[in-house]
């Protein structure tokens, strides 16, 4: 399937996932585990968001768990801690890299569908909903890397969204 065949929320996804990435340009692995209090670093965050794409689609979805440890150091609620960039951006990759086929298959109809939980029963959550809440998680965490990285003396950093004019522009479900 073409990028261009994407549903709009995935593109929205995609980009966002890309925007996240370019907010981390230039953090050292040393800078992105200070932590500022009661703020998590910046390295914890990128593995909390690796670990929610893991269990929304991957293990949820698809009944995957292909890095056990990301869900047990970083599910919501987990305690904080102080890992390497270079490992969470390794563990993030992995994990959206995997994702990407199952998104790449999302319909419009599958979004509204609800969400079979661990019982083999529908939960009260549907598909698209999971993947607005991700798109969401990844923005609130995005600004607080942001305000960490000032926090470091961080200069020069992204004042607003990059080009979502060309890079994900709206797509009407129904074109």
């Amino acid at each position: 399937m073409k990028k261009t065949d994407l549903h709009p929320l995935v593109k929205q996804l995609q980009f966002t996932r890309s925007e996240f990435k370019r907010a981390l340009k230039g953090v050292t692995d040393q800078e992105a585990s200070k932590r500022f209090m009661p703020m998590n670093c910046i390295s914890w965050n990128v593995g909390h968001l690796a670990w929610q794409e893991q269990s929304y689609f991957l293990h949820r979805a698809q009944g995957q768990m292909i890095l056990p440890e990301i869900d047990k150091l970083f599910a919501y609620g987990a305690p904080a801690s102080t890992p390497k960039l270079s490992d969470m951006i390794q563990a993030w990759e992995t994990i959206t890299k995997a994702t990407d086929p199952w998104l790449a298959t999302l319909t419009s109809k599958k979004l509204s569908e609800y969400v079979i939980n661990k019982y083999g029963k529908p939960s009260q959550r549907i598909y698209g909903a999971m993947l607005q809440r991700v798109i969401y998680h990844y923005w609130y965490h995005t600004g607080e890397n942001m305000a960490i990285r000032q926090m470091l003396g961080h200069t020069g950093l992204p004042q607003f969204v990059g080009n979502i004019d060309d890079k994900a522009p709206y797509t009407s479900e129904n074109k």
